[in-house]
């Protein structure tokens, strides 16, 4: 049976979402004006999360400064991110869609996969029911989406990113030629910015020319496994599934960053500890542990450094995270390479009621675990910004930004 696949999208989530709750009081439509969300206009710092098409048109982008942003478009006007509301919505729009498709497998908290595979006898029209599952949204909601519709998730996803917003679009086998291959290779689903620049540099220009170029070729300029990737996806295969339950989660990951260099270690130990909290928390909500630490930096120079040790035994006690984190950064960085990221990775997860607790009583970690309990249950009542540890105010508030997704935040499975 030929599979069917649709990829619901929110356009521009987060601003849409503010600017349908300020149309639902009465206010004027974010959407139609130069707008964004993020930073603090006053104090001209933060980054830009999302933008509306007219600031779009001044040339405002997402993750840019919002010093930036305000240079190219004075009258932008910047509302404050919500994370309460984004997360109702998301639910709410996650919760239509279920009432569609017998298999729903959220990817973000923006987007999702629909299995209507096998769904004919119900909706014998696929691109009807799209549209009635995208104006669902709209009038249930007051937010838009786009809608792609594909054999496969690769497909479906580049559909959905086809003109936007509010619109639904198609990309079967036979559309490939016409629709996906004139794209500029760096337009294709996993193919980034470095890749992007090797490709183009052998000549391989667009999506088209990367399918019908020969595979050794292409694995001996990105590698073999990323190689075969992208070289299917440009074909238009990828056999992935729509999976109904999310994958287990093998590791809890953010890095940041930077919006200035850092170049000394006080200042990074900071950024660490905001980092191993931030995770931690995670991890602890989902009530997990963790064996295994990985910190990562880059410097200015873009090149990427990774250490990793396997704990004593599993934790997850931000506190002692922080020392093995602190521990690995002062191995990995030389001391005077400016560095432009930093990240933390707990790995070899598992739960609380696996772990073989030790005989001996150790009050110090007991009282971190306690503090750890307090700082989450707060957070949880008050907000994440609500209390920070010790001095990693400015910190907290680096990590706490959303940047431009990267594997440790962003649709990849077996993470989060």
């Amino acid at each position: 049976m030929q599979r069917l696949i649709f990829h619901v999208d929110v356009n521009s989530a987060f601003l849409s979402w503010e600017a349908a709750r300020r149309v639902a009081d009465g206010e004027p439509d974010l959407r139609l004006i130069p707008s964004a969300i993020g930073g603090d206009r006053d104090k001209r710092t933060g980054v830009i999360l999302a933008k509306s098409i007219p600031a779009k048109k001044f040339g405002v982008t997402t993750g840019e400064p919002v010093a930036m942003a305000l240079r190219k478009c004075p009258q932008l006007v910047l509302a404050k991110p919500d994370f309460a509301l984004y997360t109702r919505n998301s639910k709410a729009f996650i919760a239509i869609c279920r009432r569609f498709a017998p298999v729903v497998e959220q990817v973000s908290i923006d987007e999702c996969f629909l299995d209507m595979t096998g769904t004919g006898l119900l909706y014998p029209d696929p691109i009807a029911i799209a549209h009635t599952i995208k104006d669902t949204i709209f009038s249930e909601l007051g937010f838009t989406v786009n809608v792609g519709i594909a054999p496969n998730k690769l497909l479906a996803k580049m559909a959905s990113d086809f003109e936007k917003p509010n619109k639904v679009h198609t990309l079967f086998a036979s559309e490939i030629p016409q629709k996906l291959w004139p794209l500029p290779v760096g337009a294709l689903y996993s193919v980034g910015r470095a890749t992007a620049s090797k490709l183009t540099a052998s000549q391989i220009r667009t999506i088209g020319d990367l399918a019908k170029t020969d595979l050794t070729r292409v694995q001996k300029l990105v590698g073999v496994k990323m190689g075969k990737l992208i070289h299917d996806y440009a074909n238009g295969m990828d056999s992935s599934p729509v999976l109904a339950e999310p994958e287990t989660v093998k590791g809890y990951g953010n890095s940041v960053t930077l919006e200035e260099d850092v170049t000394d270690t006080a200042q990074a130990n900071k950024i660490l500890l905001a980092l191993c909290d931030s995770v931690a928390s995670r991890m602890r909500a989902d009530g997990r542990r963790c064996s295994c630490v990985t910190v990562t930096i880059r410097g200015n120079d873009f090149r990427n450094k990774s250490h990793q040790r396997k704990l004593p035994e599993p934790t997850d006690v931000t506190a002692e995270v922080f020392a093995l984190s602190k521990t690995l950064f002062s191995e990995l960085w030389d001391g005077y390479t400016p560095l432009r990221l930093l990240g933390v990775t707990l790995g070899d997860v598992s739960d609380n009621e696996t772990v073989q607790l030790s005989m001996f009583q150790d009050d110090q970690k007991d009282r971190a675990r306690k503090l750890d309990q307090t700082v989450d249950q707060l957070r949880s009542k008050f907000g994440v910004t609500a209390i920070s540890r010790g001095s990693v105010t400015d910190a907290t508030k680096r990590v706490g930004r959303k940047y431009k997704a990267t594997p440790h935040n962003r649709l990849i499975k077996g993470s989060v």
